[in-house]
């Protein structure tokens, strides 16, 4: 199990290293001068000119690149161009909030997907069944800010039950909080709840079902303790997959609800040019995503006995294998 860690954290660099490069290469290319951005439209060329000498915009793109890089190594994610402060504190101030509100979603997304899918896979090709399967199309190919919007226009315009934008402080944080969550949760529950009912029908097709239901098993029982925990592995993985988009898609649902999340943040850094601010952010958030999906597969391991008699099994040979070779 620890190599498997050790492998997938080193898998972990070409991925950075990817995903750096291309939004380095992107912002590189993308119209517009930065430095007009931070000294003004009204700026003369020669501050231009020795603004760009500053921050190093007339060195080649690998050179600048390579220098980000071996920064980045050390911990140095370098200065915001716009703000002038170091990277990494804001990303640190700003991603708590983006965590709140993730974690939120995702909650929402589990309480209304899983139940729901499970309901659909005992009810099959019911009403109930056919009902639950057109909501799950529903809300995976509605749009996130769409319904955004209409939150907003019902629960705060006409009933006036929840704040509009922002985030409050101390108790005022959940009712500011119910809007964004809907609305990350709701196209997540989609998906949950479609992994969820085809999982359980999977598992439901099982002989052991037979068996638990031939002992007089209470039906209950059977669906909590045998379809539902043998069907875990697929809903875990989709969850945590849908948990990492959160953690770094969620700035369309920020920016709507005024959360002051790492998501608007970078928005607002795309506008405004800023390479660091913009590198910085899509590198942390890069390295939360894989965290996540590395937490999901060692998750696995407790979900599911077998897979963790599958790595002592893998174990057991290779030392094997070193005894016989003596």
């Amino acid at each position: 199990m620890h190599k498997y860690i050790i492998k997938r954290l080193l898998m972990m660099i070409p991925v950075l290293i990817g995903v750096t490069f291309l939004v380095f290469f992107i912002l590189a290319i993308s119209p517009g001068d930065p430095t007009r951005m931070i000294l003004g439209q009204q700026a003369s060329q020669e501050s231009i000119e020795a603004m760009r000498e500053e921050l190093g915009l007339n060195d080649n793109l690998f050179v600048r690149y390579f220098d980000y890089i071996v920064g980045a190594l050390h911990g140095d994610l370098g200065t915001s161009w716009k703000t002038q402060l170091e990277v990494l504190p804001q990303i640190l101030g700003y991603f708590p909030n983006t965590v709140i509100l993730s974690t939120s979603g995702i909650t929402v997304a589990i309480c209304i997907g899983v139940p729901i899918g499970i309901l659909s896979a005992k009810k099959q090709y019911t009403w109930i069944d056919n009902v639950t399967r057109v909501l799950g199309l529903v809300g995976v190919a509605m749009p996130s800010f769409w319904l955004g919007l209409l939150l907003v226009m019902l629960f705060s315009l006409h009933l006036g039950w929840f704040p509009p934008s922002g985030m409050g402080q101390g108790i005022e944080l959940l009712p500011s909080l119910v809007l964004p969550a809907l609305t990350l949760g709701t196209s997540c529950a989609a998906s949950i709840m479609r992994m969820t009912r085809s999982s359980m029908l999977e598992a439901m097709r099982q002989d052991y079902i037979d068996t638990a239901r031939s002992k007089g098993l209470k039906e209950r029982y059977i669906t909590r303790y045998h379809m539902f925990k043998n069907a875990l592995i697929p809903i875990v993985t989709v969850t945590g997959l849908q948990f990492g988009m959160l953690l770094g898609g969620s700035a369309l649902t920020e920016t709507i609800f005024s959360w002051p999340g790492l998501g608007r943040f970078m928005i607002e850094s795309i506008k405004a040019k800023d390479m660091p601010m913009v590198l910085g952010s899509a590198l942390f958030l890069a390295i939360m995503y894989s965290v996540v999906n590395l937490l999901v597969d060692i998750l696995y391991a407790y979900v599911d006995p077998r897979i963790k008699a599958q790595y002592r099994s893998m174990g057991g040979k290779k030392r094997g294998r070193k005894i016989f070779a003596k």
